[in-house]
């Protein structure tokens, strides 16, 4: 399966200290975890062993899980 960043997640991967390579690993190799609604998402944990926000982490995880559906009737 070909997995695409659209533009405004690539955006948002970057303001949370992400990236797209880490987003990808964490959805093809990542260990499962438990969504809201019975959902399955996916969790994977990257040395960091850096500064965010003034205070030092060794490690980060990155859970990309977020999918929007809007349902309704839209006109052409």
């Amino acid at each position: 399966m070909r997995i695409v960043i659209e533009s405004h997640t690539s955006d948002r991967t970057r303001e949370r200290g992400t990236n797209e390579n880490e987003t990808i690993d964490a959805i093809e190799n990542g260990s499962p975890i438990a969504g809201k609604y019975e959902r399955l998402g996916k969790t994977k944990v990257f040395e960091y062993n850096k500064e965010r926000a003034g205070k030092f982490y060794e490690q980060k995880r990155v859970e990309p899980i977020t999918v929007y559906v809007f349902y309704g009737k839209w006109e052409d």
